[in-house]
C-alpha cells in the first residue's frame, strides 16, 4: 500500500468515526430543527414547544426518531466528505498549508462530492422525522421501500439530490475555513498539536459557520424531500419555486425557522465531529508510524 492509499484509508477510518459521533451527540436537536421546517404552520409555538411536546406525546427517544438512517450512512458520508476534501486540497496545491480562500474553495468541492450520499441519507431522516407518533407511522425499512417501489432510484431515494449540492458546497466552504481560521489561531498559541479543547472550538466554530452559510436553503431542502410526490421541473425552478411558496406562506422568516437549535447542536455536534476525527487520525498515524513506517515513507 502506499502512502497516499495509506492516507486515504486513515481519513476514511476517521471520518466514519467522527460521523457517528456526530450523529450520537446531535440528533435530538437535529430532530427539533427539522421538526421547525417542516411542520404545518401553527402546529408548534416554537423550538421548546417542539421539544417538550415530543416528549410529552411520543416519549423522550423520539428525539431520536431518524437516527438509523444518518447512524447507517453518516459513517460513508463522512468519510467521503473528510477524504474528498483532504484530496481537494491536493488538487489545488501541492503545498500542505493552504490559504484561506483555498480552503473554501477545497471545501466546496468536498461538498459537492459529499452530496451523492448526503441526500438519500437527509431524505430518509426528514421522512422519518417528519412523522409525529401516529399509529400510522412507518419504519425505516418500510419508507425506503415505499420510495423505491413508488418512485424508483432518481425520483425517490436521490429525491432533492440538486438541492443538498446547494446547500454542501456554500455550507462545506465556510465549515472548513472557519475551522481552520480557527485552527490556526490556536497553533499560533500552542504549536502545531493544540489542545483537545481547542480542537472542540475549532469544531464548534465550523459547526455554526454551516449553518449561517446554507440554513435557507436546507430548510428548502427538507420541504421538497417531505414532498408526498417528487419535483417534475429543472432544480433551479423547483427550488425557486419552494422558496417563494415559502415566503409567500410565512414571510422572510419562514427560511430560518428552526435556525436556533441548529445554531445549539451544531456545537456539540461538529465539536464532536473534528475532535473524533482528528484524535482517530492521528491516533492511526502513530500507531501506523510505529507498526508500519514503510507506509509513510
Amino acid at each position: 500500500m502506499s502512502h497516499q492509499s495509506a492516507s486515504t484509508v486513515n481519513e476514511l477510518i476517521a471520518g466514519s468515526v467522527g460521523g457517528a459521533a456526530q450523529v450520537l451527540v446531535g440528533q435530538p436537536l437535529d430532530t427539533v430543527k427539522t421538526r421547525a421546517q417542516i411542520a404545518p404552520k401553527g402546529m408548534f409555538k416554537g423550538p421548546m414547544d417542539i421539544l417538550l411536546r415530543t416528549i410529552r406525546t411520543e416519549g423522550f427517544f423520539a428525539l431520536y426518531k431518524g437516527m438509523a438512517s444518518p447512524l447507517i450512512g453518516i459513517a460513508g458520508v463522512n468519510s467521503l466528505l473528510f477524504a474528498s476534501y483532504a484530496t481537494s486540497k491536493r488538487i489545488i496545491s501541492p503545498f500542505p498549508q493552504l490559504t484561506l480562500p483555498q480552503i473554501a474553495l477545497a471545501g466546496a468541492m468536498a461538498g459537492a462530492a459529499n452530496a451523492v450520499l448526503a441526500s438519500p441519507v437527509e431524505m430518509f431522516k426528514v421522512r422519518m422525522q417528519g412523522q409525529y407518533g401516529a399509529a400510522t407511522d412507518k419504519r425505516l425499512r418500510d419508507v425506503a421501500r415505499e420510495m423505491w417501489r413508488d418512485w424508483g432510484f432518481k425520483q425517490g431515494i436521490m429525491r432533492g439530490y440538486w438541492v443538498t449540492v446547494a446547500r454542501e458546497v456554500p455550507a462545506y466552504a465556510g465549515f472548513y475555513t472557519a475551522f481552520e481560521f480557527s485552527k490556526r489561531q490556536f497553533q499560533s498559541r500552542y504549536g502545531k498539536h493544540v489542545p483537545v479543547w481547542a480542537l472542540l472550538t475549532s469544531g464548534a466554530t465550523g459547526g455554526v459557520a454551516y449553518w449561517l452559510c446554507c440554513y435557507p436553503i436546507d430548510v428548502i431542502k427538507s420541504r421538497i424531500q417531505l414532498r408526498p410526490t417528487p419535483p417534475t421541473s429543472r432544480p433551479w425552478r423547483y427550488i425557486n419555486a419552494e422558496l417563494r411558496s415559502i415566503v409567500a406562506d410565512s414571510g422572510v422568516s419562514g427560511l430560518f425557522r428552526g435556525l436556533s437549535p441548529s445554531l445549539l447542536r451544531s456545537i456539540p455536534a461538529a465539536a464532536s465531529t473534528f475532535a473524533a476525527f482528528e484524535l482517530t487520525r492521528d491516533t492511526i498515524y502513530s500507531y501506523l508510524t510505529l507498526r508500519r513506517p514503510h507506509l509513510w515513507v
